[in-house]
């Protein structure tokens, strides 16, 4: 890749750190390393079953460094859009990859839990399943829990889901309900494919690395309760169904622990994570003659105080040379979340997601300050719901949105990120990256 100067071109640069950090975390750099070999055994199966933003070229991944004579099949589901072309000259798929959504589950991801727990059964001692698992896994992978009479149906699922992401929660809480609500995630996938040999293969978007968390962990032993998760509803003021909020209490959907028969045999591979993703960008910061600092691949919070906080950090750097000599680049990764609060206030819903969010909470406080330049952008290519991957914030951010009449106040209110630097023409567009290690930010201090 190009090298540009990071004095004359800033925001090529920060682009440049940007790719460097997506390709780090692409599957087909990595996967390869950790696949077990084919069962021996006359017969054995080698089933593939995934779900994530990633799942698609994990799958691709897989099928390239699978030998050939060796039986392969599965299915595998990712978000619409989502799916990697097949290069040229490629052998037609063994393993079938189906879309369906993200943030909020459909009935196409349904079906694919559905029919990936149909192809569990029959599984023997002798068989291996893979399971590829990435970022978005909850939402793609969407078996809504049902008891006899009963149950949680999509509908509830959906809601529930909305509100949670809505209300602020951190994604290690969401998924400890989306746990609780379903019978697929929370080690239920691995109870499935007993007794079969389990290998999986994780690419990590979440702060920590915890497998358990990651899609919502389905073929990990689940750590929290129905206790939980029923706290979790009540602290963010969630609403469901007397019914369910009985079956949390009774602890009638708890899910599988790492004493449950299986756990034992199986075992999880990290094959890409935000913190490689930062490193990666870091090296090639310092091979252009720039010196770079990774505060954190864990960071957590509301977007727009994380962004002041980072805006706060590089002031220091810019008017004091403190903590960290200028130039330099900061990076940091981790999942932000936004609190929308349009409805509260009586607004429209505005558009945009974490990596927006962060920005306009950094342009604000920034204050217009020469010599700092900054990208933020999910590694997925997507921000929330949109098109565009993140945003930029220059010197002038500021004073462009003044002369147009764009308040940025009135966008924080709206939580309208996408709206305010739309209007800038400072939206950052990828398109899929067919990866996931979630949240980057890079600030180039001059």
């Amino acid at each position: 890749m190009t090298q540009p100067d990071y004095r004359a071109e800033p925001r090529e640069f920060l682009e440049m750190l940007y790719r460097t950090a997506v390709r780090q975390a692409l599957p087909m750099h990595t996967l390869g390393a950790h696949l077990p070999s084919p069962p021996t055994h006359p017969g054995a199966r080698t089933l593939v079953l995934g779900a994530g933003k990633a799942g698609g070229s994990m799958a691709q991944a897989l099928e390239r460094a699978w030998p050939a004579d060796a039986p392969l099949q599965g299915l595998v589901v990712t978000r619409y859009g989502h799916v990697p072309p097949l290069s040229a000259g490629a052998a037609l798929p063994r393993i079938e990859v189906v879309e369906a959504s993200h943030p909020v589950p459909d009935a196409a991801g349904l079906e694919a839990a559905q029919r990936m727990l149909a192809l569990t059964r029959g599984l023997t001692e002798h068989d291996l399943v893979i399971c590829l698992i990435s970022g978005g896994g909850s939402s793609l992978l969407t078996l809504p829990a049902q008891w006899p009479g009963g149950g949680v149906s999509l509908a509830d699922k959906q809601r529930i889901n909305r509100a949670l992401l809505a209300s602020g929660a951190t994604i290690g809480e969401i998924n400890c309900v989306r746990k609780h609500l379903s019978a697929i995630k929370g080690g239920r996938l691995a109870a499935a494919c007993v007794p079969a040999k389990v290998v999986t293969l994780l690419i990590s978007d979440v702060p920590g690395d915890d497998p358990t968390v990651i899609a919502s962990g389905p073929t990990v032993a689940d750590p929290t309760t129905c206790q939980q998760a029923l706290q979790i509803l009540q602290r963010y003021a969630i609403e469901i169904p007397v019914e369910l909020i009985e079956r949390l209490r009774s602890g009638l959907l708890e899910t599988p622990k790492p004493s449950a028969p299986g756990f034992a045999s199986s075992s999880v591979h990290l094959v890409a994570t935000p913190q490689q993703s930062l490193e990666a960008a870091a090296s090639a910061a310092r091979a252009a003659g720039l010196e770079a600092f990774i505060l954190s691949d864990q960071m957590e919070g509301e977007s727009r105080e994380v962004g002041r906080v980072h805006a706060a950090l590089a002031r220091a750097v810019a008017l004091r040379g403190q903590p960290f000599a200028r130039p330099c680049v900061i990076l940091s990764g981790g999942e932000t979340t936004v609190t929308l609060r349009a409805q509260a206030l009586g607004g429209g819903a505005g558009r945009g997601g974490r990596a927006g969010e962060f920005c306009m909470g950094l342009a604000q406080a920034l204050q217009g300050q020469s010599g700092i330049y900054a990208l933020a952008a999910d590694t997925d290519g997507i921000d929330g719901v949109e098109d565009n991957a993140g945003s930029w914030v220059v010197p002038d951010s500021l004073a462009r949105a003044q002369h147009l009449g764009l308040k940025i106040d009135d966008f924080l209110d709206r939580n309208d990120a996408y709206g305010f630097f739309s209007g800038l023409g400072d939206l950052f567009i990828t398109g899929p990256t067919y990866t996931n290690v979630n949240d980057f930010r890079a600030i180039l201090v001059l």
